[in-house]
């Protein structure tokens, strides 16, 4: 019964919002490719029912024979042949002031790419996903070209997904939705709904005429006045070059650069939107500036780069954006094999200076190198601090060393262990030590403490941490030795598995001279140093908090000479046992 409900109501659908393209039917009849249109015998309608402007296109493409037929008739010696039929049906409707784009089947290719809101998916996700369930992320570095794709299936918090970097662009985000007034949400009955958006926002849509509309101002909505997730922002910290100027050096920088033997400074790059028909073609169609078209196996960097250069300088670029590669099934691709059809543009990554200041082209835009490096810092660190911290640690006195301060903090708390200077070998040199924390707590957590009065002291706690994580997730040796060490300096009362490694650290600090420890207080190179360690820790599935440590008054502990070495246990009002 619940699933016919879910059918009757909604319809999983891919819609795209059109930039440019005014709210009205002739606008959105003019925006159309009517050439594509006529050339595939497209029907078009006028839906009366949606009372709004709205543009119905539907189409069947038809080959008599499958592509694969003929080849395989010569492995097998077996004639077969076998017809292909594909469809395709685009709705366009104007919402308001805005026009939205919905294919079925191969509908999506009868959009035109150059009117798509390349972040309308992304960023209703970033505002509406909820970031500790993303189920897979489409992201690219600039100046590698390399798109990573990243699939958890059970969905996973960001951190773990490795995105989130000053220098890698998102693109698409899948995961599960917070609660919404959408049509899905009031049909799932407990069901979590999900969602995919990058340049299209994939998610169920309502069926009926009036939820459409409904969902659509919603989405609509979210993208205009939510603000994004504090754990998804970064993603709009990246954003194309929008000053009109240095697009125009940018422009006639590559043009120019386009008239002479480009290939070493260009790069290929798959369009992110059309990874999986990347993995599926067989044959690249390559027109550019010429009525004719090369056919080959792959992209062809270097036909694509002569043909640019053959336009006439202050129009090579241009060239590019208008020119075309058609991805296909079969060499013969007739409109039933045709995959994807990008611009040519869309291949290309380069990187242009301008002064102090690099710029690299991806997929047609400009970005600047490391133009959110500075927020993308202060943002990773910022959410580092909780409001609510998850340990609350006591004064640190002026004169109590560290030992003495964390020996006394474990005397305090049942159940916690002091191991600052309990050292294990180093399975690299096991003549060397190496100090896994200072503070351990029942449930496994690592506190490492640290008190500086400048940026020394704690880049050497961030390496502490980053090693201390690195050799109990990948050396069975210290692990081993570390799970003994706690259960003998437990007494037996603190056992961990054998297998144990940690799932979350906690890094206790002091600033000297300094109106206790907040985000904007941290020393400037440690910031830096912070956001690359938790960076590099929560890659490894290690949740990371920053707590402060107050500072004290004058030390009530004896002169260091009065009290006992090694393991012996210091009365308590000797500030506990020391080690």
């Amino acid at each position: 019964m619940e699933a016919t409900l879910l059918t009757s109501h909604t319809a999983v659908r891919t819609v795209y919002r059109l930039s440019g393209v005014a709210p009205t039917e002739e606008a959105i009849l003019s925006a159309l490719d009517l050439a594509l249109l006529d050339g595939l015998g497209a029907e078009l309608h006028a839906p009366e029912v949606l009372n709004t402007p709205a543009v119905y296109i539907t189409c069947g493409m038809e080959r008599a024979e499958a592509p694969w037929c003929g080849s395989m008739s010569r492995t097998t010696g077996i004639t077969v042949s076998e017809s292909v039929r594909r469809t395709a049906a685009l709705l366009l409707l104007a919402v308001d002031d805005a026009v939205y784009a919905i294919g079925c089947d191969q509908g999506y290719r009868l959009i035109p790419e150059h009117l798509k809101d390349k972040r309308f998916g992304l960023s209703f996700a970033i505002r509406q996903m909820d970031p500790n369930m993303i189920r897979g992320a489409v992201s690219r570095s600039l100046g590698r070209a390399r798109t990573d794709i990243s699939l958890v299936p059970g969905g996973a918090p960001v951190p773990l997904l490795g995105i989130r970097d000053h220098s890698r662009i998102v693109r698409s985000l899948g995961g599960y939705l917070d609660d919404l007034p959408l049509t899905r949400s009031r049909y799932k009955r407990g069901r979590a709904v999900s969602a995919q958006g990058g340049c299209g926002l994939r998610i169920a849509l309502g069926v009926e005429p009036d939820a459409l509309i409904s969902d659509l101002r919603t989405i609509a909505r979210i993208c205009r006045e939510d603000i994004p997730h504090q754990e998804l922002e970064f993603v709009d910290h990246i954003v194309p070059v929008t000053d009109t100027m240095t697009l125009d050096e940018l422009d006639q920088g590559f043009d120019e650069r386009l008239g002479g033997r480009a290939e070493a400074l260009v790069s290929v790059s798959v369009p992110s939107e059309h990874h999986v028909a990347y993995g599926d073609a067989t044959t690249y169609r390559t027109q550019i500036n010429s009525p004719g078209a090369l056919v080959s196996g792959d992209f062809d960097l270097g036909y694509t780069l002569t043909r640019a250069r053959l336009a006439p300088p202050g129009r090579r670029l241009k060239a590019l954006r208008d020119g075309t590669v058609t991805l296909a099934r079969d060499r013969r691709a007739g409109v039933t094999d045709t995959l994807a059809v990008t611009s040519a543009l869309s291949w290309l990554e380069t990187s242009m200076s301008l002064g102090p200041k690099r710029f690299f082209l991806m997929e047609g835009e400009w970005y600047e190198a490391g133009a959110a490096y500075v927020e993308e810092c202060r943002a990773t660190v910022r959410a580092l601090f909780s409001p609510t911290p998850s340990v609350s640690l006591p004064s640190w006195s002026d004169g109590e060393t560290e030992n003495t301060y964390n020996n006394r903090v474990a005397d305090d708390r049942p159940g916690w262990l002091c191991l600052d200077t309990k050292n294990v070998p180093n399975p690299l040199r096991p003549r060397d030590q190496v100090e896994i924390c200072d503070l351990l707590t029942p449930d496994g957590t690592l506190i490492l403490v640290k008190r500086a009065g400048g940026s020394g002291p704690l880049s050497h706690l961030f390496s502490q941490a980053r090693v201390a994580v690195e050799l109990l997730q990948e050396s069975p040796q210290a692990r081993a030795d570390f799970t003994a060490k706690v259960g003998r300096l437990s007494g037996g009362a603190l056992v961990l598995p054998e297998d144990y490694t940690p799932r979350r650290i906690v890094l206790a600090m002091q600033l000297k001279n300094r109106d206790g420890l907040t985000p904007e207080s941290v020393f400037g190179f440690s910031q830096i140093t912070m956001a690359q360690t938790a960076k590099a820790l929560v890659a490894r599935g290690v949740t990371v908090e920053v707590v402060d440590i107050p500072e004290g008054g004058a030390s009530p502990c004896p002169p260091p000479s009065s009290r006992a070495d090694g393991d012996v246990r210091v009365p308590a009002q000797f500030c506990g046992r020391v080690s």
